[in-house]
């Protein structure tokens, strides 16, 4: 089971994942991350993973998908608070060479204005 919540906080939108993200539930995520990429008013994304409990390649796969698109219209996007097992799938994909991972919602903030200036 997932649950997505996004909603706006000063200069970011805020995306919070809970639970398992798996090829039946992927499908809410791809539909979370195509309105924020839709929203022209969102520039800065934060995804707040501390409470997801798993992901699978297909979950791995909705981010990798927006990678390029993120990129063309210069839309940040900075993943957070990550579990152990959840970042250490990422790592052996090597997503985390592709992607802004870090440990907490401060350090997200603090890359987002390293980004910016």
């Amino acid at each position: 089971m997932i649950n997505i919540n996004t909603h706006k906080e000063e200069e970011f939108s805020l995306l919070k994942v809970e639970g398992d993200v798996d090829a039946s539930s992927s499908i809410h995520l791809d539909e979370a991350l195509t309105e924020l990429s839709n929203d022209e008013s969102v520039k800065n994304i934060l995804v707040d993973g501390s409470d997801l409990n798993y992901i699978s390649s297909a979950g791995l796969g909705v981010f990798m998908s927006y990678i390029d698109d993120f990129k063309s219209k210069n839309i940040k996007m900075i993943l957070f608070g990550l579990s152990e097992k959840v970042l250490n799938v990422f790592q052996i994909l090597g997503l985390d060479q592709l992607m802004s991972i870090v440990s907490n919602k401060q350090e997200a903030k603090e890359k987002l204005h390293e980004v910016q200036s």
